[in-house]
């Protein structure tokens, strides 16, 4: 079912083999979620999105925000019919906000709290 976006947390463990590469030294891996194919880490020191591109996923974009560029952020719940719920960043320097779907399988308030531990450092 992952086709259709079965959202799940990944081990902070995991995630830490599976992207050393883009973690600098020392750097841990605090929270994960996966969402269809990208994926989010929370690290100790910033926000990792790692989205994949393409059919075959093959192609990847890393972006990396600092805790301390978040200049704000929404959780939008998900509803009686529309299943998904949204978490918006604001990053300074830009406008539009970065937004990732959450199905069911995350639970946003979860994700909320680990955001807010990091941004209200």
């Amino acid at each position: 079912m992952a086709l259709f976006g079965n959202a799940h947390p990944i081990d902070p463990a995991q995630a830490q083999q599976d992207y050393a590469r883009l973690l600098g030294q020392g750097e841990q891996v605090q929270a994960a979620f996966l969402l269809i194919r990208d994926t989010i880490l929370f690290t100790d020191r910033r926000l990792i999105l790692v989205d994949k591109q393409g059919i075959t996923g093959k192609k990847t974009e890393y972006h990396s925000i600092p805790y301390r560029s978040i200049t704000h952020f929404a959780v939008e719940t998900a509803g009686t019919f529309d299943l998904d719920a949204e978490l918006k960043i604001w990053v300074s320097g830009s406008s539009m906000p970065i937004e990732k779907t959450f199905t069911k399988g995350v639970d946003i308030y979860e994700v909320q709290a680990i955001l807010t531990q990091f941004v209200a450092r």
